[in-house]
Protein backbone atom coordinates (compact mmCIF):
# COMPACT_ATOMS: atom_id res chain seq x y z
CA UNK A 1 0.00 0.00 0.00
CA UNK A 2 1.28 3.33 -0.70
CA UNK A 3 2.08 5.80 2.27
CA UNK A 4 0.16 9.05 2.18
CA UNK A 5 1.87 11.93 2.22
CA UNK A 6 2.64 13.20 5.50
CA UNK A 7 2.35 17.20 6.80
CA UNK A 8 5.09 18.26 6.57
CA UNK A 9 4.61 21.99 5.93
CA UNK A 10 5.26 24.22 8.50
CA UNK A 11 2.79 26.93 9.69
CA UNK A 12 5.47 28.58 11.95
CA UNK A 13 9.32 28.96 10.97
CA UNK A 14 12.11 30.61 13.09
CA UNK A 15 14.74 31.35 10.30
CA UNK A 16 17.12 34.36 9.29
CA UNK A 17 15.61 37.49 7.86
CA UNK A 18 15.88 38.66 4.45
CA UNK A 19 16.58 41.83 2.43
CA UNK A 20 12.90 40.78 1.38
CA UNK A 21 11.71 41.30 5.16
CA UNK A 22 12.56 44.71 5.29
CA UNK A 23 9.20 46.60 4.41
CA UNK A 24 6.98 44.03 6.98
CA UNK A 25 9.92 44.88 9.60
CA UNK A 26 9.60 48.36 8.75
CA UNK A 27 5.74 47.90 9.30
CA UNK A 28 6.07 45.62 12.31
CA UNK A 29 8.58 47.92 14.26
CA UNK A 30 5.86 50.71 13.50
CA UNK A 31 3.12 48.97 14.99
CA UNK A 32 4.90 48.05 18.24
CA UNK A 33 6.42 51.27 19.04
CA UNK A 34 4.81 54.04 16.68
CA UNK A 35 6.05 54.94 12.81
CA UNK A 36 8.06 57.67 14.65
CA UNK A 37 10.52 55.36 16.93
CA UNK A 38 10.32 52.32 14.41
CA UNK A 39 13.03 51.08 12.84
CA UNK A 40 13.57 52.32 9.43
CA UNK A 41 14.30 50.31 6.25
CA UNK A 42 18.09 51.82 6.80
CA UNK A 43 18.41 50.10 9.64
CA UNK A 44 16.88 47.41 8.80
CA UNK A 45 19.14 46.64 6.04
CA UNK A 46 22.68 47.86 7.75
CA UNK A 47 21.95 45.14 10.47
CA UNK A 48 21.72 42.72 7.99
CA UNK A 49 24.64 43.59 5.90
CA UNK A 50 27.42 43.66 8.96
CA UNK A 51 26.00 40.38 10.45
CA UNK A 52 23.37 38.79 8.91
CA UNK A 53 23.16 35.40 10.34
CA UNK A 54 22.36 37.28 14.04
CA UNK A 55 18.87 38.11 12.64
CA UNK A 56 15.94 36.08 13.03
CA UNK A 57 12.32 36.51 12.26
CA UNK A 58 9.24 34.34 13.39
CA UNK A 59 6.84 33.95 10.55
CA UNK A 60 3.37 32.25 11.07
CA UNK A 61 1.51 31.20 7.96
CA UNK A 62 3.47 33.40 5.80
CA UNK A 63 2.79 36.88 8.23
CA UNK A 64 6.06 38.09 9.76
CA UNK A 65 4.91 38.25 13.04
CA UNK A 66 8.50 38.44 15.49
CA UNK A 67 11.96 39.98 14.85
CA UNK A 68 15.66 40.06 16.56
CA UNK A 69 18.78 41.53 15.83
CA UNK A 70 22.09 40.81 17.24
CA UNK A 71 25.31 41.39 16.58
CA UNK A 72 28.58 40.63 17.64
CA UNK A 73 30.87 42.50 20.36
CA UNK A 74 34.15 42.53 22.68
CA UNK A 75 33.65 41.58 26.13
CA UNK A 76 35.03 45.10 27.40
CA UNK A 77 32.35 47.03 25.50
CA UNK A 78 29.82 44.30 26.41
CA UNK A 79 30.46 44.54 30.13
CA UNK A 80 31.12 47.81 30.45
CA UNK A 81 28.14 50.91 30.90
CA UNK A 82 26.66 52.08 27.88
CA UNK A 83 23.25 53.25 25.98
CA UNK A 84 21.66 51.61 23.28
CA UNK A 85 22.53 54.19 20.80
CA UNK A 86 26.14 54.13 21.20
CA UNK A 87 26.34 50.42 21.82
CA UNK A 88 24.20 49.78 18.59
CA UNK A 89 25.83 52.83 16.23
CA UNK A 90 22.23 54.24 16.66
CA UNK A 91 20.61 50.74 15.64
CA UNK A 92 22.32 50.11 12.61
CA UNK A 93 24.63 47.45 14.75
CA UNK A 94 27.60 49.39 12.64
CA UNK A 95 30.21 48.45 15.50
CA UNK A 96 29.62 44.72 15.24
CA UNK A 97 32.72 42.96 15.25
CA UNK A 98 33.48 39.78 13.51
CA UNK A 99 36.08 38.86 16.69
CA UNK A 100 33.55 40.08 18.87
CA UNK A 101 33.33 36.91 21.95
CA UNK A 102 29.49 38.07 23.38
CA UNK A 103 26.45 38.33 21.07
CA UNK A 104 24.90 41.49 21.82
CA UNK A 105 21.34 41.21 21.80
CA UNK A 106 19.95 44.85 20.55
CA UNK A 107 16.10 44.01 19.51
CA UNK A 108 13.13 41.87 20.36
CA UNK A 109 9.58 42.91 18.41
CA UNK A 110 6.54 40.79 18.82
CA UNK A 111 3.40 41.73 16.80
CA UNK A 112 0.27 42.62 19.67
CA UNK A 113 -1.92 39.75 18.53
CA UNK A 114 0.38 36.99 18.45
CA UNK A 115 1.69 37.62 21.75
CA UNK A 116 0.25 34.60 23.57
CA UNK A 117 2.18 32.12 20.96
CA UNK A 118 5.50 32.59 23.07
CA UNK A 119 7.05 34.07 20.02
CA UNK A 120 9.58 35.86 21.77
CA UNK A 121 11.07 32.97 23.36
CA UNK A 122 11.37 31.24 20.27
CA UNK A 123 13.15 34.28 19.25
CA UNK A 124 15.81 34.05 22.54
CA UNK A 125 16.24 30.34 21.69
CA UNK A 126 17.52 31.22 18.13
CA UNK A 127 20.03 33.68 19.71
CA UNK A 128 21.26 30.83 22.08
CA UNK A 129 22.00 28.51 19.52
CA UNK A 130 23.83 30.87 17.46
CA UNK A 131 25.51 31.93 20.70
CA UNK A 132 26.52 28.17 21.36
CA UNK A 133 27.47 27.54 17.86
CA UNK A 134 29.94 30.70 17.29
CA UNK A 135 31.05 29.54 20.63
CA UNK A 136 30.37 32.70 21.88
CA UNK A 137 31.22 33.79 25.63
CA UNK A 138 27.52 34.42 26.38
CA UNK A 139 24.76 36.98 25.25
CA UNK A 140 24.50 40.53 26.80
CA UNK A 141 21.76 43.21 26.26
CA UNK A 142 19.77 45.95 28.21
CA UNK A 143 16.82 44.77 29.35
CA UNK A 144 13.74 47.27 29.71
CA UNK A 145 12.06 47.25 33.83
CA UNK A 146 9.03 48.94 32.70
CA UNK A 147 7.47 48.41 36.08
CA UNK A 148 9.72 50.73 37.56
CA UNK A 149 7.69 54.34 36.85
CA UNK A 150 5.18 52.74 39.07
CA UNK A 151 7.11 51.28 41.88
CA UNK A 152 9.44 53.96 42.07
CA UNK A 153 7.33 55.72 45.07
CA UNK A 154 7.77 52.01 46.98
CA UNK A 155 11.37 50.96 46.40
CA UNK A 156 13.41 54.17 46.56
CA UNK A 157 15.24 54.04 43.73
CA UNK A 158 15.95 51.32 40.49
CA UNK A 159 18.77 49.11 42.28
CA UNK A 160 16.08 48.17 45.03
CA UNK A 161 13.39 47.84 42.39
CA UNK A 162 15.38 45.17 40.55
CA UNK A 163 16.76 43.52 43.66
CA UNK A 164 13.32 43.09 44.69
CA UNK A 165 12.56 41.59 41.47
CA UNK A 166 15.45 39.00 40.79
CA UNK A 167 14.49 37.73 45.10
CA UNK A 168 11.49 36.83 43.56
CA UNK A 169 9.60 39.77 45.42
CA UNK A 170 7.99 41.59 42.78
CA UNK A 171 7.08 40.60 39.50
CA UNK A 172 8.26 43.30 36.55
CA UNK A 173 6.69 42.19 32.99
CA UNK A 174 10.07 41.75 31.30
CA UNK A 175 12.52 41.46 33.74
CA UNK A 176 10.96 38.84 35.43
CA UNK A 177 10.74 36.99 31.52
CA UNK A 178 14.43 37.68 31.35
CA UNK A 179 14.94 35.90 34.49
CA UNK A 180 13.06 32.96 33.63
CA UNK A 181 14.90 32.40 30.16
CA UNK A 182 18.46 32.24 32.44
CA UNK A 183 19.63 35.79 32.01
CA UNK A 184 21.72 36.90 35.24
CA UNK A 185 21.35 40.67 36.04
CA UNK A 186 24.89 42.02 36.42
CA UNK A 187 24.10 45.76 37.22
CA UNK A 188 21.80 48.87 35.88
CA UNK A 189 21.83 50.76 32.76
CA UNK A 190 21.28 54.53 33.20
CA UNK A 191 19.99 56.36 30.40
CA UNK A 192 20.06 53.56 28.25
CA UNK A 193 16.68 54.24 26.28
CA UNK A 194 16.22 57.92 27.73
CA UNK A 195 12.72 58.02 25.91
CA UNK A 196 11.64 55.11 27.55
CA UNK A 197 9.62 56.47 30.46
CA UNK A 198 8.12 53.38 32.00
CA UNK A 199 11.41 52.48 32.93
CA UNK A 200 12.38 56.15 33.78
CA UNK A 201 15.20 55.48 31.10
CA UNK A 202 16.64 52.39 32.88
CA UNK A 203 18.19 48.84 31.92
CA UNK A 204 19.06 45.81 33.40
CA UNK A 205 22.29 44.61 32.23
CA UNK A 206 21.46 41.18 31.56
CA UNK A 207 23.40 38.16 30.54
CA UNK A 208 23.55 34.72 29.55
CA UNK A 209 26.37 32.63 29.49
CA UNK A 210 27.22 29.55 27.26
CA UNK A 211 27.20 26.47 29.40
CA UNK A 212 29.22 25.31 26.93
CA UNK A 213 32.24 27.57 27.25
CA UNK A 214 31.81 26.65 31.80
CA UNK A 215 33.37 23.77 32.98
CA UNK A 216 32.45 21.25 30.34
CA UNK A 217 34.48 18.29 29.73
CA UNK A 218 35.71 18.39 25.85
CA UNK A 219 34.24 15.32 24.60
CA UNK A 220 33.29 14.73 21.16
CA UNK A 221 29.94 15.73 19.67
CA UNK A 222 26.78 14.28 18.19
CA UNK A 223 27.45 14.56 14.75
CA UNK A 224 24.32 16.65 13.25
CA UNK A 225 23.69 19.08 10.39
CA UNK A 226 21.96 21.69 12.70
CA UNK A 227 22.64 22.97 15.76
CA UNK A 228 21.95 20.93 18.72
CA UNK A 229 20.77 22.36 22.47
CA UNK A 230 23.20 20.47 25.41
CA UNK A 231 20.22 19.94 27.28
CA UNK A 232 16.88 18.82 26.02
CA UNK A 233 13.64 19.25 28.71
CA UNK A 234 11.08 15.78 27.97
CA UNK A 235 8.04 15.84 29.73
CA UNK A 236 5.65 12.29 30.43
CA UNK A 237 2.06 12.86 30.95
CA UNK A 238 0.29 9.83 33.22
CA UNK A 239 -3.08 10.22 32.00
CA UNK A 240 -6.18 9.18 33.75
CA UNK A 241 -9.04 7.86 31.52
CA UNK A 242 -12.47 8.89 32.03
CA UNK A 243 -15.72 9.44 30.87
CA UNK A 244 -16.56 12.52 29.24
CA UNK A 245 -19.41 13.98 27.38
CA UNK A 246 -18.22 15.89 24.39
CA UNK A 247 -14.68 16.40 22.48
CA UNK A 248 -14.56 20.26 24.16
CA UNK A 249 -14.31 18.38 27.26
CA UNK A 250 -11.10 15.92 25.84
CA UNK A 251 -9.31 19.06 24.55
CA UNK A 252 -9.65 20.71 27.92
CA UNK A 253 -8.06 18.07 29.86
CA UNK A 254 -5.37 17.58 26.67
CA UNK A 255 -4.49 21.32 26.91
CA UNK A 256 -4.09 21.51 30.51
CA UNK A 257 -1.59 18.67 30.69
CA UNK A 258 0.41 20.68 27.50
CA UNK A 259 0.06 23.56 29.34
CA UNK A 260 1.13 22.41 32.22
CA UNK A 261 4.26 21.36 30.24
CA UNK A 262 5.26 24.50 28.65
CA UNK A 263 4.78 26.29 31.67
CA UNK A 264 8.10 24.26 32.99
CA UNK A 265 9.84 24.89 29.86
CA UNK A 266 9.49 21.03 28.41
CA UNK A 267 10.59 20.82 24.90
CA UNK A 268 8.32 18.11 24.18
CA UNK A 269 5.55 16.66 26.59
CA UNK A 270 4.39 12.87 25.15
CA UNK A 271 0.87 11.54 26.08
CA UNK A 272 -0.17 7.68 26.25
CA UNK A 273 -1.12 5.00 23.26
CA UNK A 274 -4.32 5.29 22.49
CA UNK A 275 -5.34 8.13 24.86
CA UNK A 276 -8.80 8.93 22.51
CA UNK A 277 -10.40 6.04 23.05
CA UNK A 278 -11.43 8.34 25.92
CA UNK A 279 -13.66 9.76 22.94
CA UNK A 280 -15.78 6.51 23.11
CA UNK A 281 -17.48 7.36 26.10
CA UNK A 282 -18.89 10.44 24.79
CA UNK A 283 -21.76 8.74 23.04
CA UNK A 284 -21.62 5.43 25.01
CA UNK A 285 -23.31 3.50 22.01
CA UNK A 286 -23.52 -0.10 21.98
CA UNK A 287 -20.74 -0.75 19.33
CA UNK A 288 -19.12 -3.93 18.00
CA UNK A 289 -15.10 -3.69 18.91
CA UNK A 290 -14.49 -3.18 15.05
CA UNK A 291 -17.51 -0.61 14.61
CA UNK A 292 -16.02 1.20 17.80
CA UNK A 293 -12.85 1.87 16.32
CA UNK A 294 -13.80 3.11 13.37
CA UNK A 295 -16.45 5.43 14.93
CA UNK A 296 -13.01 6.59 16.73
CA UNK A 297 -11.41 7.24 13.62
CA UNK A 298 -13.94 9.77 12.16
CA UNK A 299 -11.97 12.05 14.79
CA UNK A 300 -9.10 12.27 12.85
CA UNK A 301 -9.48 15.68 11.72
CA UNK A 302 -10.30 17.00 14.97
CA UNK A 303 -7.40 15.13 16.96
CA UNK A 304 -4.58 16.04 14.27
CA UNK A 305 -5.97 19.89 14.69
CA UNK A 306 -6.08 20.31 17.87
CA UNK A 307 -2.25 18.73 18.92
CA UNK A 308 -0.96 20.99 16.38
CA UNK A 309 -2.65 24.05 17.44
CA UNK A 310 -1.69 23.13 20.86
CA UNK A 311 2.44 22.41 19.76
CA UNK A 312 1.89 26.03 18.19
CA UNK A 313 0.55 28.04 20.34
CA UNK A 314 2.34 26.46 23.39
CA UNK A 315 5.44 26.59 21.72
CA UNK A 316 6.25 22.62 22.51
CA UNK A 317 6.88 19.58 20.79
CA UNK A 318 3.84 16.92 21.27
CA UNK A 319 3.96 13.17 20.64
CA UNK A 320 0.53 13.16 21.23
CA UNK A 321 -0.26 8.84 22.07
CA UNK A 322 -2.12 7.27 19.28
CA UNK A 323 -5.10 7.29 17.79
CA UNK A 324 -6.28 4.55 15.62
CA UNK A 325 -6.49 6.08 11.88
CA UNK A 326 -8.75 4.43 9.04
CA UNK A 327 -6.11 4.19 5.92
CA UNK A 328 -7.45 4.98 2.41
CA UNK A 329 -7.74 1.03 1.90
CA UNK A 330 -9.88 0.33 4.82
CA UNK A 331 -7.38 -0.71 6.78
CA UNK A 332 -7.43 0.59 10.57
CA UNK A 333 -3.69 1.77 11.53
CA UNK A 334 -2.60 2.57 15.26
CA UNK A 335 -0.94 6.19 14.38
CA UNK A 336 1.02 8.57 16.72
CA UNK A 337 0.65 11.91 15.69
CA UNK A 338 4.29 14.08 16.04
CA UNK A 339 3.26 17.80 16.19
CA UNK A 340 5.92 20.07 16.08
CA UNK A 341 5.87 23.68 17.36
CA UNK A 342 6.53 24.65 13.40
CA UNK A 343 3.22 23.72 13.31
CA UNK A 344 4.32 20.78 11.12
CA UNK A 345 3.07 16.91 11.48
CA UNK A 346 4.42 13.57 11.38
CA UNK A 347 3.28 10.41 11.86
CA UNK A 348 4.30 7.03 13.20
CA UNK A 349 2.33 4.07 12.77
CA UNK A 350 2.79 0.97 15.59
CA UNK A 351 3.85 -1.66 13.48
CA UNK A 352 3.50 -4.75 15.76
CA UNK A 353 -0.39 -4.67 16.99
CA UNK A 354 -0.61 -7.13 20.10
CA UNK A 355 -2.74 -10.22 19.55
CA UNK A 356 -5.62 -8.10 20.96
CA UNK A 357 -5.42 -5.59 18.43
CA UNK A 358 -5.30 -7.54 15.55
CA UNK A 359 -8.41 -10.31 16.78
CA UNK A 360 -11.04 -7.50 18.59
CA UNK A 361 -10.30 -4.21 16.86
CA UNK A 362 -8.82 -6.03 13.26
CA UNK A 363 -5.90 -3.21 13.77
CA UNK A 364 -3.30 -4.09 10.89
CA UNK A 365 0.32 -2.51 11.33
CA UNK A 366 2.55 -0.15 9.80
CA UNK A 367 5.83 -1.04 7.47
CA UNK A 368 8.03 1.67 8.13
CA UNK A 369 9.92 3.22 10.70
CA UNK A 370 11.62 6.80 10.57
CA UNK A 371 12.86 9.43 12.75
CA UNK A 372 11.44 12.48 12.76
CA UNK A 373 14.17 15.80 12.57
CA UNK A 374 13.01 18.07 15.59
CA UNK A 375 14.55 21.24 16.46
CA UNK A 376 16.26 19.08 19.21
CA UNK A 377 17.52 16.71 17.12
CA UNK A 378 15.81 13.54 15.71
CA UNK A 379 14.09 11.57 17.46
CA UNK A 380 11.68 8.34 17.08
CA UNK A 381 8.79 6.55 18.39
CA UNK A 382 8.17 3.20 19.09
CA UNK A 383 4.28 2.84 20.59
CA UNK A 384 3.89 -0.09 23.01
CA UNK A 385 4.65 -3.81 21.94
CA UNK A 386 7.02 -2.04 19.39
CA UNK A 387 9.85 -1.86 22.57
CA UNK A 388 9.51 -5.22 22.35
CA UNK A 389 10.97 -5.69 19.27
CA UNK A 390 14.90 -4.38 19.45
CA UNK A 391 15.44 -4.21 15.64
CA UNK A 392 12.82 -1.31 15.47
CA UNK A 393 15.12 1.04 18.09
CA UNK A 394 18.07 0.12 16.22
CA UNK A 395 16.89 1.02 12.71
CA UNK A 396 15.52 4.46 14.22
CA UNK A 397 18.85 4.47 16.20
CA UNK A 398 21.33 3.92 13.12
CA UNK A 399 19.11 6.49 11.44
CA UNK A 400 20.37 8.90 14.02
CA UNK A 401 17.57 9.04 16.61
CA UNK A 402 18.65 10.74 20.14
CA UNK A 403 15.42 10.02 21.77
CA UNK A 404 12.91 7.23 21.34
CA UNK A 405 9.50 7.86 22.90
CA UNK A 406 7.17 4.99 23.98
CA UNK A 407 3.08 5.52 24.48
CA UNK A 408 1.83 2.53 25.67
CA UNK A 409 -0.90 1.20 26.94
CA UNK A 410 -1.03 -1.61 28.94
CA UNK A 411 -4.02 -3.42 31.86
CA UNK A 412 -1.88 -5.39 34.26
CA UNK A 413 1.57 -4.82 35.85
CA UNK A 414 2.99 -8.22 33.86
CA UNK A 415 2.20 -6.28 30.47
CA UNK A 416 3.38 -3.12 31.74
CA UNK A 417 6.60 -4.64 32.95
CA UNK A 418 7.29 -6.12 29.60
CA UNK A 419 7.64 -2.88 28.10
CA UNK A 420 9.46 -1.23 30.73
CA UNK A 421 12.23 -3.66 31.15
CA UNK A 422 12.35 -3.79 26.76
CA UNK A 423 12.79 -0.16 26.85
CA UNK A 424 15.41 0.19 29.54
CA UNK A 425 17.14 -2.67 27.29
CA UNK A 426 16.84 -0.33 23.93
CA UNK A 427 18.01 2.48 26.01
CA UNK A 428 20.94 0.77 27.08
CA UNK A 429 21.79 -1.45 23.91
CA UNK A 430 21.33 1.86 22.09
CA UNK A 431 22.93 4.36 24.47
CA UNK A 432 19.99 6.78 23.87
CA UNK A 433 17.30 8.15 25.92
CA UNK A 434 13.62 6.61 25.89
CA UNK A 435 10.47 8.14 27.72
CA UNK A 436 7.64 6.28 28.12
CA UNK A 437 3.82 7.18 29.02
CA UNK A 438 1.05 5.22 29.96
CA UNK A 439 -2.77 5.29 30.46
CA UNK A 440 -4.17 5.05 34.09
CA UNK A 441 -7.73 4.71 35.10
CA UNK A 442 -11.25 2.92 33.82
CA UNK A 443 -13.29 3.42 31.09
CA UNK A 444 -16.27 0.79 31.60
CA UNK A 445 -18.16 0.15 28.68
CA UNK A 446 -15.74 1.10 26.70
CA UNK A 447 -15.05 -2.40 24.66
CA UNK A 448 -11.48 -3.80 25.52
CA UNK A 449 -10.09 -0.77 27.14
CA UNK A 450 -11.49 -1.96 30.43
CA UNK A 451 -8.42 -1.47 33.23
CA UNK A 452 -5.25 -0.04 32.75
CA UNK A 453 -2.33 -0.26 34.74
CA UNK A 454 0.69 2.87 34.54
CA UNK A 455 3.90 3.74 35.75
CA UNK A 456 5.51 6.20 33.32
CA UNK A 457 9.15 6.55 33.18
CA UNK A 458 12.21 8.54 31.44
CA UNK A 459 15.12 6.35 31.09
CA UNK A 460 18.67 6.56 30.36
CA UNK A 461 21.86 4.61 29.35
CA UNK A 462 23.36 2.62 32.38
CA UNK A 463 27.01 4.00 32.44
CA UNK A 464 28.44 7.34 34.94
CA UNK A 465 27.25 10.63 32.75
CA UNK A 466 23.34 9.30 33.53
CA UNK A 467 21.22 8.57 37.19
CA UNK A 468 22.67 5.47 39.03
CA UNK A 469 19.79 3.24 38.09
CA UNK A 470 19.16 4.39 34.61
CA UNK A 471 15.87 6.05 35.34
CA UNK A 472 16.00 9.71 34.89
CA UNK A 473 12.42 10.00 36.45
CA UNK A 474 9.85 7.95 37.49
CA UNK A 475 6.03 8.02 38.83
CA UNK A 476 3.58 6.36 41.28
CA UNK A 477 2.08 3.79 39.53
CA UNK A 478 -1.82 4.09 38.57
CA UNK A 479 -1.76 7.81 39.85
CA UNK A 480 -2.46 10.99 37.19
CA UNK A 481 0.80 12.64 36.70
CA UNK A 482 3.29 14.40 35.07
CA UNK A 483 6.43 13.60 34.42
CA UNK A 484 9.73 16.21 34.07
CA UNK A 485 13.81 14.83 33.07
CA UNK A 486 16.65 16.89 31.44
CA UNK A 487 18.22 15.09 29.24
CA UNK A 488 21.93 15.94 28.46
CA UNK A 489 22.67 15.27 24.81
CA UNK A 490 26.60 15.53 25.37
CA UNK A 491 26.36 12.81 28.01
CA UNK A 492 25.15 10.34 24.80
CA UNK A 493 27.86 11.12 22.99
CA UNK A 494 30.19 10.79 25.97
CA UNK A 495 29.31 7.11 26.63
CA UNK A 496 28.94 6.70 23.26
CA UNK A 497 32.30 7.38 22.26
CA UNK A 498 34.34 6.73 25.65
CA UNK A 499 31.90 4.84 27.92
CA UNK A 500 32.47 1.99 30.43
CA UNK A 501 30.78 0.08 27.15
CA UNK A 502 30.13 1.50 24.12
CA UNK A 503 27.45 -0.67 22.33
CA UNK A 504 26.97 1.35 19.30
CA UNK A 505 30.89 0.89 18.16
CA UNK A 506 31.23 -2.40 19.49
CA UNK A 507 28.68 -3.89 17.25
CA UNK A 508 30.23 -6.77 14.75
CA UNK A 509 29.27 -5.71 11.76
CA UNK A 510 31.01 -8.50 10.06
CA UNK A 511 28.87 -10.95 11.70
CA UNK A 512 25.35 -9.42 11.76
CA UNK A 513 23.50 -6.39 10.70
CA UNK A 514 19.76 -5.43 10.89
CA UNK A 515 18.31 -4.58 7.29
CA UNK A 516 14.44 -2.79 6.91
CA UNK A 517 12.71 -4.54 4.17
CA UNK A 518 9.73 -3.02 2.27
CA UNK A 519 6.70 -4.83 1.72
CA UNK A 520 7.26 -4.35 -1.90
CA UNK A 521 10.17 -6.01 -1.74
CA UNK A 522 9.09 -8.92 0.49
CA UNK A 523 6.30 -9.73 -2.25
CA UNK A 524 8.50 -9.93 -5.38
Amino acid sequence: MAKKNQEHTPKLLVREATPADVPALVDLTARVYTPEWGHSAEMLRSQQTHFPEGQFVVEYEGKIVGYCATFRVDEATALAAHTWMQVTGGGMASRHRRDGNWLYGMEVVVHPDYRNMRIGQRLYQARKRLCIDLKLRGIVFGGRIPGLARSIHRYGSAEAYVQAVVEGKRRDPTLSFQLSNEFEVVGLLRGYVPSDYDSLGYAAHLVWRNPQLLDHPDIPSIPSTQRLPDMVRVASVQYQQRRIRSFEEFATQVEYFTDIAADYSADFVTFPELITLQLLSIENAELSPVESIRKLSQYTPQVKELFSRLAVHYNINIIAGSHPTEQANGDIHNVCYVCLRDGSIHEQEKIHPTPSERTVWNITGGDTAATILTDCGPIGVMICYDSEFPEVARHLTDQGALILFVPFCTDVREGYLRVRYCSQARAIENQCYVVLSGNVGNLPGVNNFDIQYGQSCILTPSDFPFARDGIAADSTPNIETVLFADLHLESLARARNAGAVQNLKDRRFDLYETRWTRKSEAKS
